[in-house]
């Protein structure tokens, strides 16, 4: 997942919450694989922090300790009060400005390159920095938002273990990147690399947490957004290029990834000038 915390200048993002503008003093908070775009006013400074699930799911585990007995409780303990993919912390500027030195020690510590000899320290500024950010974060009992679905949230399957990803779900990762616009079904994907589709959607979950059409999906979602940034294509064409061939399909999909129509995340630029 990722922290972005905002230090300078605005924009608006658009995400799952829909788009929001953020300034200094802004936190953006964002389960893996959630897409965020922007919009820049001007320019924006923002540091970035990403935590591995893993470990954000073994914190959650030590601290409500009394109410969890291991870490597959802790998943679904997380998974219950923490049903938002994506929110906007509005810490203000005061409180944001502590986050500050800690944030440039970290970020020094982490160029320098030697993790082993700098994890406590490490360590240490990531609890500061959590005990700032925490009390801001929306927690519920229950699943609130029809935003929130499995398919996106940051979630790996219980029993995933922790070993080298097999070769050929490494292929069928690249294909699906290097070809997004291809008509893929699991079967011939599975031919690619030599397994059998119940084989391969097994291995791809463990690996990346979703099946490998889902992850298709997330893939052609992330490089429509970009070519609507970067290019002068129609919506259409645009969605065609990924291998989307229905308008009202791709729409359906691309609003769940990013939170917004393809049409609307289109018209983002002219309505920032």
């Amino acid at each position: 997942m990722k922290f972005i915390v905002v230090r300078d200048g605005s924009a608006f993002l658009f995400s799952e919450f829909g788009q929001q503008p953020v300034k200094p003093g802004d936190v953006v908070m964002l389960g893996a694989n959630v897409l965020c775009g922007s919009e820049p006013e001007g320019h924006i400074t923002v540091t970035t922090l990403y935590l591995d699930t893993d470990y954000v799911l073994d914190q959650v585990r030590w601290q409500y300790a009394g109410f969890v007995c291991d870490r597959l409780d802790a998943q679904g303990f997380a998974d219950t009060i923490y049903t938002e993919p994506a929110q906007i912390l509005r810490l203000g500027e005061d409180r944001a400005g502590m986050l500050m030195p800690w944030l440039d020690e970290l970020v020094a510590l982490s160029v320098d390159g030697d993790f082993v000899r700098h994890y406590l320290r490490m360590q240490a500024l990531w609890f500061q920095i959590a005990y700032v950010i925490a009390p801001h974060i929306k927690v519920s009992p229950v699943r609130i938002s029809p935003s929130q679905r499995a398919h996106i949230r940051p979630t790996l399957p219980r029993d995933r273990r922790f070993a080298p990803l097999r070769v050929e779900v490494r292929q069928a990762a690249s294909l699906l990147r290097e070809q997004p616009a291809r008509r893929w079904t699991l079967d011939d994907l599975a031919a690619e690399v030599h397994l059998s589709p119940s084989r391969l959607s097994a291995l791809f979950v463990e690996a990346y947490g979703k099946t490998p059409l889902t992850f298709l999906t997330m893939i052609r979602a992330e490089q429509l957004a970009k070519l609507l940034r970067e290019t002068d294509l129609t919506v259409t064409a645009a969605m065609q290029r990924v291998g989307w061939h229905s308008r009202s399909h791709a729409t359906r999909l691309f609003r769940e990834y990013v939170g917004v129509t393809p049409g609307y995340y289109r018209t983002m630029g002219a309505q920032t000038v």
